[in-house]
C-alpha cells in the first residue's frame, strides 16, 4: 500500500483554487509503490495523478524531476507531463508536503515483458537518451558507485543469516567492481529505475515511462544494465535465470537507436555486475531496517545474490547476447 498521506475535500477545493484544470469530480488513493503517495484525480473524462512526496525525495531534487518530464515531453518522449498552477510552479503543498500533478499515462504495466517487448523497452530507452542530451539539467546520482561503500558500512552483519557470509561477498564484489569501473564513458540523464512497474503499455504496445523521481546523470551504459537485471531474468522454481533472448531484444532495440561505443560493449559486464550490486545493497539494507509493522512491501535481496553470481561468472558484452 502506498497512501501514507490522507487526503479530503478541502485539499481537493485547495488544488482547484491553484490550478486552471477545472472542477474535480473523482480522487482515489493508488495502492501500487513504495516511495510516495498517490491518487488518481478525475476531471470530466481526463485523469491525472496528484503526487504527495514523502520523506525519501529530496526537496531541493524536485525542481530536476520536473523539469525533465516537461522537457522531455515536448520532444516527443512518452512520460508523464507535470502541470503548472496558476503561478507557473510545478511544486505545492498539501498537509506541509510537497505535491505535484501530472497528466495521466492510458495503459498499465506488465508482469513480465515478452520478447518484443524487450525489443520496444530497449529502443525506447535509447529515445530518451538521445532525447536528453538537448535538455540542459543535471543531478548526481545519489546512489551511484561513490555512494556503496558508504552504503555497506551501514549493514549489519545480521545480513549473514540471509546468505552465508553475505556482508563478506559484498565487501569483496564492491573492491573488484571499483578496480574495474570505467573512469570516461558516454554519459547523460538517465531513468535509473526501470524496472516493470515503470513501464507502460497499451493496447499490447509500448506507451512510455512513469516515475523518474530517481532519474539522474551517469553512464547511459549502466541503465541498458540495470535493464537487463529488472527486465531479462526469469524465475525457475527458487533460481533466476538471465533469458538471452530477452537481453538480445533488449540490447538490439537499444542499438537500432542508438549504437553502443566500444568502451560500452568492454565494460558492459562491470556495468551489469555494478547495477546488481546497488540493488542488492539497498535491498540488503531496507531487509535490515525496514520496521516490521511497516506497511511497504520489502522485496527480498537474495535475487539479487543470484543475479551478482551470474555477471561474475562471466566477463564479456556476448555473454547478453543470443547466439542465433
Amino acid at each position: 500500500m502506498a497512501v501514507f498521506t490522507r487526503i479530503n475535500n478541502r485539499d481537493i477545493l485547495n488544488i482547484e483554487n491553484q490550478f486552471n484544470i477545472g472542477k474535480i469530480q473523482r480522487y482515489k488513493g493508488i495502492k501500487k509503490g513504495i516511495e510516495n503517495t498517490n491518487y488518481f484525480i478525475t476531471i470530466k473524462n481526463k485523469k491525472y495523478i496528484l503526487t504527495i512526496f514523502e520523506k525519501r525525495v529530496n526537496s531541493r531534487d524536485l525542481p530536476y524531476f520536473m523539469n525533465l518530464m516537461s522537457r522531455l515531453s515536448k520532444l516527443k518522449v512518452k512520460c508523464p507531463n507535470p502541470v503548472k498552477s496558476k503561478k507557473g510552479k510545478f511544486i505545492f503543498k498539501i498537509k506541509n508536503k510537497n505535491a505535484c500533478i501530472v497528466s495521466f499515462l492510458i495503459g498499465k504495466d506488465k508482469k513480465e515483458l515478452n520478447y518484443k517487448d524487450c525489443y520496444m523497452v530497449g529502443k525506447n530507452v535509447a529515445k530518451l537518451h538521445l532525447a536528453s542530451k538537448k535538455i540542459k539539467l543535471y543531478r548526481r546520482n545519489s546512489l551511484s558507485i561513490s555512494s556503496w561503500s558508504n552504503l555497506l558500512s551501514k549493514i549489519s552483519i545480521k545480513i549473514d543469516k540471509l546468505s552465508k557470509n553475505l556482508k563478506s561477498v559484498m565487501k569483496n564484489e564492491l573492491i573488484q567492481i571499483k578496480k574495474a569501473w570505467p573512469k570516461n564513458m558516454p554519459k547523460g540523464i538517465i531513468h535509473s529505475d526501470l524496472f516493470v512497474d515503470n513501464i507502460i503499455f497499451h493496447k499490447k504496445k509500448f506507451h512510455g515511462f512513469i516515475d523518474f523521481y530517481f532519474s539522474c546523470n551517469d553512464y547511459l551504459s549502466y541503465e541498458l544494465a540495470t535493464c537487463i537485471n529488472a527486465l531479462c531474468f526469469e524465475k525457475k522454481g527458487s533460481k533466476y535465470i538471465l533469458n538471452k533472448k530477452k537481453s538480445s531484444n533488449l540490447i538490439r532495440g537499444y542499438e537500432s537507436i542508438r549504437k553502443l561505443k566500444n568502451i560500452e560493449r568492454k565494460n558492459f559486464n562491470t556495468m551489469c555486475r555494478g547495477s546488481a550490486l546497488r540493488y542488492l545493497l539497498t535491498r540488503a539494507y531496507d531487509y535490515l531496517n525496514t520496521p516490521k509493522n511497516a506497511i511497504i512491501k520489502i522485496k527480498d535481496p537474495r535475487e539479487y545474490i543470484q543475479k551478482l553470481n551470474f555477471h561474475h561468472q562471466i566477463n564479456s558484452y556476448k555473454a547478453y547476447k543470443n547466439n542465433d
